[in-house]
């Protein structure tokens, strides 16, 4: 579900019509960023001063502090030889060579030229363990960590948490300086902060500007509630701290919204508690347990929200339930819509996805939902997340015409008892054709139809029946491939 290409070769992600650049590699791209909690305590007034008053501020004592605990990463990547290389144990490939000429129809051997990337990073112990993106890293046969004192080191990678792109990398260095870590709880929109990295490899530059949103989830990060900003993060920028006014790291800087590949206004950091809780794990566990419940979610938009009688678009509605899973056995039902976890409100879908993989295997969840226009509470005992990809079912075909719900736009028919093994449904029709109301709203052919604002759907006079009486809008349920996701339909 990932988005993004390789940080070395491409440095880009796409989504829709906007291309979403990592901003840590240099002219090779690497790319990436993300946040880590400090070690060092206390905080100083002449950093804390300029939040106050009407001047604006002055970061010199936060950089002067702190910016040697920034580092530059170098990196290095041997790559093997091209994917036209010849076998050398076929005997047509031993005559060609032997006479210095390429096979018919082989593409000559490359001796691909080592990648190098560059990054950013900070230092959260005197002993040398530092924090950076892990696209930074992922890959590298040499990481070299450059101090501001123009020491450099050779580094060896701790760790790397590819779900939140973070990484740790261990220098042998002691008496080194840190970053301390800030609260992420007391940001707020509007408030100062500072980056300091290595933009294309300039070393120790220092840019600032204001927190714009808190709680971001961008397309290919469902671990992750970004910060965003407006602070300029360019390549070369990616693994390097975002600190607050008073010296506190608060975010690792990690990703932009570009149609260029440079800063257009939009950055966004990992916060330090997400980080700090990965780099915890890596250090002394060498990988990142998790904590899931087994639901499938999706944000929602405000016909959604109107079809579930909810006041305005809140919380995370819950498309599938895991048979078996532990929100099963808690009683959690597709349809629900889980506000709050643990009396911490859900503002969008991003949000429960890092609660809940941030807490222990083991403990307990209280989820308010929203089920049947009113609020109830269900205890949930978290699992462990298994990082396996899961099997993706087939696309089914066509068949014959059956029956047709004229004012949802959607003409189905009932799926046969071999289609429905195949794709592992619990529906019972599935989308021939789409026009009006379910073609605005994506609905394809081939999507099962599960139900009808929350409730099941078994047959075409179920789904004529919830046509009939349904309101402007309407939330159909329909299972693609194996994903189940709500479509609102606004009906004539």
């Amino acid at each position: 579900m990932s988005f993004q290409w390789s940080a070395r070769r491409a440095g880009i992600l796409f989504f829709a019509s906007v291309v979403v650049a990592a901003c840590c590699a240099s002219s090779s791209a690497r790319t990436a960023a993300q946040p880590l909690l400090a070690r060092g305590s206390g905080t100083q007034a002449d950093l804390a001063a300029c939040a106050s008053g009407n001047q604006l501020p002055d970061f010199a004592s936060l950089v002067e502090r702190y910016g040697a605990a920034v580092v530059n990463i170098q990196v290095v990547e041997h790559e093997s030889s091209g994917p036209g290389d010849d076998d050398p144990d076929d005997p047509f490939n031993q005559f060609f060579r032997r006479f210095g000429i390429p096979g018919p129809d082989r593409p000559q051997p490359r001796n691909m030229p080592p990648q190098k990337g560059t990054g950013s990073g900070f230092i959260v112990s005197s002993d040398g363990y530092i924090l950076t993106n892990a696209h930074v890293v992922e890959g590298a046969d040499q990481v070299t960590v450059k101090l501001i004192d123009r020491r450099e080191f050779q580094a060896k990678v701790i760790g790397i948490d590819d779900r939140t792109d973070v990484a740790v990398v261990k220098i042998d260095a002691h008496g080194l300086p840190t970053v301390k870590f800030g609260d992420v709880s007391k940001l707020r929109p509007g408030q100062w902060v500072v980056a300091i990295g290595s933009p294309f490899d300039f070393e120790n530059s220092v840019t600032a500007g204001i927190i714009s949103a808190l709680g971001r989830s961008l397309p290919s990060d469902n671990y992750v509630s970004f910060i965003q900003t407006d602070v300029p993060v360019n390549p070369g920028n990616s693994g390097g701290p975002l600190f607050n006014v008073k010296g506190e790291v608060i975010g690792i800087n990690s990703q932009i919204f570009s149609e260029t590949g440079g800063y257009m206004g939009l950055s966004f950091a990992i916060p330090i508690d997400v980080a700090v809780n990965v780099e915890t794990q890596l250090v002394r566990n060498g990988h990142v347990v998790r904590g899931r419940i087994g639901v499938t979610i999706q944000d929602l938009n405000a016909e959604l929200a109107e079809s579930f009688g909810l006041d305005r678009p809140r919380g995370a509605l819950v498309s599938m339930v895991e048979a078996g899973g532990p929100a099963d056995k808690a009683g959690v039902k597709p349809g629900d819509v889980i506000l709050a976890v643990n009396g911490a409100d859900i503002s969008r879908y991003g949000e429960l996805s890092s609660r809940i993989s941030n807490m222990r295997p083991g403990s307990e969840a209280r989820l308010t939902i929203w089920r049947n226009r009113r609020q109830l509470q269900l205890d949930v005992h978290v699992a462990e997340l298994n990082e396996k990809p899961e099997r993706t079912a087939s696309r089914m075909q066509p068949g014959h015409l059956s029956n047709q719900a004229a004012r949802l736009g959607l003409t189905v028919r009932p799926l046969t008892p071999d289609e429905k093994r195949q794709a592992q449904t619990d529906g019972n029709l599935i989308v021939e054709q789409v026009t009006g109301p379910a073609a605005s709203a994506d609905v394809e052919p081939g999507d099962i139809i599960l139900g009808v604002d929350g409730k099941p759907v078994r047959s075409a006079d179920d789904l004529d029946k919830a046509a009939k009486s349904a309101g402007k809008t309407l939330a159909l349920l329909i299972q693609r491939q194996d994903a189940q996701i709500f479509v609102p339909l606004r009906l004539p």
